[in-house]
């Protein structure tokens, strides 16, 4: 009976702490598996940058290097000795590590993956919604070509969910136009090189083709295009900082930006601080819905010309931050420091 006034009192007291506005300060575990691509890395330096804004985070605890769902498994896990409180996810494969996910919340830890879908019912998903980012731009992309021809299509990387949500939205756009058809479609793996090279090969086929959808390597796409005297296809990508900018100054180029943030991060931490809270979503899922900014008309150039941001790495997203998720300043995701760094 004593025991359980304790605890009794001990819930009262941090009740009363934090209604006082005193914060409490929590462990947050950051598990991503690719490294170096410009996208993950504003999403890393979000989380950060969020988690500092916050004032509620002590400390991050961060696995971030190139592995598949195995190693991300083995990175799960060790979060989970680590006793976080919670974790925010970035998945390599969504059934490959479901595991370890409901081993995290069965010790009680809060999950929330960002970017794509999991499969474990316990977790909470904070992402963009990728499906209609595909089919957003596939359509602007179907309807500048006339309806009609060939198309290049240059996808994530395999089994990951956001691909194959991408490509669900893709291939909804493409029923609508039955005279378009996939001359060419190719894994990019969302490494820049590779996509490049990928279309410079395809190029060098000879083989025509009238447009070009990519799934956010979009800059270094146009580059080859324009290394290799290619015509000019329309092209559609991300939002970019790099293809942004080409949009608004490359002669000749048609092209659109879906809107897709690396952000995301940030809001993900600011999810898992308001469950840790108990201030639980309305649903598991939250999506954040995209933008499409393209370069043909009056209207899609002042979005673009006001987007535009040369400061940022050209792999960066101009999104850097999404309302009513993310507090901190532009300066704060740019240094890409946490809690005691």
């Amino acid at each position: 009976m004593k025991k359980l006034t304790r605890i009794g009192l001990a819930a009262i007291g941090a009740t009363m702490l934090a209604s006082a506005g005193y914060a409490q300060e929590y462990t947050i575990g950051v598990s991503n598996t690719v490294q170096g691509n410009g996208w993950r890395e504003e999403m890393i330096c979000a989380i950060k940058a969020q988690a500092l804004a916050s004032g509620k985070v002590a400390k991050l605890n961060i696995a971030h290097r190139n592995t598949d769902a195995a190693g991300q498994l083995e990175d799960l896990r060790n979060l989970i000795s680590a006793k976080v409180n919670a974790i925010v996810v970035n998945p390599a494969d969504p059934a490959g590590i479901q595991a370890a996910l409901k081993e995290a919340t069965d010790a009680g830890i809060v999950v929330v993956a960002v970017d794509q879908a999991v499969t474990e019912p316990s977790a909470y998903i904070i992402s963009n919604n990728q499906e209609q980012y595909a089919y957003l731009g596939a359509k602007w992309l179907f309807e500048t070509m006339g309806g009609k021809g060939s198309v290049v299509y240059m996808r994530g990387a395999a089994g990951a969910s956001a691909d194959s949500d991408r490509d669900k939205g893709f291939k909804k756009a493409l029923a609508e136009f039955p005279d378009v058809k996939v001359a060419q479609e190719v894994f990019t793996g969302w490494q820049q090189d590779q996509g490049k090279q990928q279309i410079l090969d395809y190029i060098a086929t000879g083989v025509p083709f009238d447009g070009i959808w990519t799934s956010g390597i979009d800059n270094v796409i146009v580059d080859a295009l324009v290394e290799s005297q290619a015509k000019l296809v329309p092209v559609v990508g991300a939002d970019n900082a790099g293809f942004v900018g080409q949009l608004n100054s490359v002669a000749g180029l048609k092209g659109a930006a879906v809107t897709n943030p690396g952000s995301i991060g940030g809001a993900g931490v600011t999810l898992a601080l308001q469950i840790l809270e108990g201030k639980k979503p309305a649903q598991q899922t939250v999506l954040v819905e995209p933008a499409l900014w393209e370069n043909v008309t009056d209207a899609g150039k002042e979005q673009l010309k006001a987007a535009a941001d040369p400061s940022l790495s050209p792999e960066w997203p101009v999104s850097i931050s999404i309302n009513d998720w993310t507090s901190y300043t532009k300066d704060q995701i740019v240094a890409c420091k946490g809690p005691g760094e």
